[in-house]
């Protein structure tokens, strides 16, 4: 099969990879030294949309409205961008085998690649009821939410299934997602999650829903007519004749019709092709402040690094889009910084994790550990809540969350969570609430 070569190649065509091209031009590449290998067949395109605008009924968010880099307020990369910057673009194409000693990728289809400086940007895959031999998960109109083509049978399934039954398995950000724009799709929805309250980024922000948060969470949806059943796990599907999904069983013995099931029960970083031939920890790819690797000229950038963050002076893996896009331009910078000389920082990462469903948006920044105070309206019964959360470790505030604040209000508690301020007293932080935020 024919070989081809390149300066800088990027494996993954996820958002990391649409926001690293972007960094690459801005700093400069010439025609032909870069490209981005992925198994999707569309350009680099901002993922959070497809568990939100892509299935709204009305209005909804279709390609090429939400390529990258959009979604942070940037320029919208269409796939003439890429040739117009002599970058190529190999899509529809599955990485088998990496050997990174020979510097060398391998397509499925027997294709070599070879590159003198490496990106692994391959993101996460969905974990599915499948792979714990779930009885009858394999059932059609079971999904999963992860790419564009997922998306695009769930939007038939919801077209095909009108004012059906609908069964979010998973209490974690997407399935809250899910959940309201099924919703909002006039499907007759029920959400089933193990944990007795729901509880967001169950795998690697644990227990970021405090009972309080949760409240009122479950509140909302409550009062939306979505069904919520708690501390309980689907253990078995049945079909119709024609192979389609028509029951979920519970382990409690109830038993929930559905015509479709969407499952959120977290993803794993893809990282099995460098298995082996790079140092790994916690799950992912180990790198140092620069997203290099242990193998030299090979860096790793998103989900599937585990990198120094230097707030809490300890390694973590992050699975979030805002830092996809952070560590991709991070890795660029390192990248052409030691080709030009240049001294680049060390990466300094706050945590950061949003969400928005029906008219709610919340933001959370910093760290979940500690004591907690809730301030605030949280009752889901208001016409306008607004309501947060302050984490508080050995005096300091630590993290903060905020349900429907202003641009203003974010940026107020993204400030704490970064400073760290001392608190004395957690009755008067409690008393004080957002004000304490607006005026660090």
């Amino acid at each position: 099969m024919a070989e081809k070569s390149f300066k800088y190649l990027i494996v993954g065509g996820g958002v990391a990879a649409g926001y690293a091209a972007r960094e690459f031009a801005k700093q400069g590449v010439e025609p032909g030294e870069l490209a981005i290998i992925s198994k999707e067949a569309v350009a680099p395109y901002e993922r959070p949309a497809l568990s939100k605008g892509y299935l709204f009924p009305e209005g909804a968010a279709r390609l090429p409205g939400f390529h990258v880099c959009v979604g942070s307020g940037g320029e919208r990369l269409l796939p003439e961008w890429y040739k117009e910057k002599g970058i190529e673009l190999i899509l529809s194409t599955e990485i088998v085998k990496a050997d990174l000693p020979a510097n060398t990728l391998v397509s499925a289809a027997g294709e070599k690649f070879k590159y003198q400086i490496l990106i692994i940007a391959t993101g996460s895959t969905v974990i599915k009821l499948t792979d714990f031999g779930v009885q009858g998960a394999d059932a059609k109109n079971i999904f999963y939410l992860r790419e564009i083509d997922d998306a695009d049978k769930l939007v038939e399934a919801i077209k095909a299934k009108k004012n059906g039954k609908a069964v979010i398995v998973g209490g974690g950000y997407i399935g809250l997602e899910l959940g309201a724009a099924l919703k909002i799709n006039n499907l007759d929805v029920s959400m089933v999650y193990p944990e007795p309250w729901c509880n967001n980024f169950v795998h690697l922000v644990p227990r970021l829903f405090t009972s309080g948060i949760a409240a009122f969470y479950e509140g909302y949806y409550a009062d939306k007519g979505i069904n919520i059943i708690k501390g309980t796990v689907a253990v078995g599907f049945t079909s119709n004749s024609n192979g389609e999904v028509k029951e979920v069983q519970l382990k409690d013995g109830r038993v929930l019709e559905a015509d479709i099931v969407v499952v959120g029960v977290g993803g794993r970083p893809i990282t099995t092709l460098f298995k082996g031939q790079v140092e790994e920890e916690k799950g992912g790819i180990k790198t140092d402040a620069f997203f290099k690797t242990s193998v030299p000229n090979v860096y790793a950038v998103g989900d599937v690094a585990t990198f120094p963050l230097k707030l809490y002076n300890e390694l973590r893996r992050v699975e979030h889009v805002d830092h996809a896009r952070k560590s991709a331009e991070q890795a660029v910078k390192a990248i052409k910084g030691i080709e030009k000389g240049q001294t680049v920082d060390e990466y300094d990462y706050l945590p950061y994790f949003y969400s928005r469903s029906f008219d709610l948006a919340w933001q959370f920044y910093g760290d979940n550990v500690g004591d907690t105070v809730l301030f605030g309206d949280n009752n889901p019964q208001s016409p306008k809540p607004k309501f947060g959360t302050y984490w508080i470790k050995d005096g300091k505030v630590v993290g903060a969350f905020l349900e429907g604040g202003t641009a203003e209000e974010n940026q107020a508690i993204a400030k704490v969570a970064k400073l760290q301020p001392k608190v004395e007293n957690l009755d008067v932080l409690t008393k004080e609430g957002l004000p304490f935020a607006s005026k660090i």
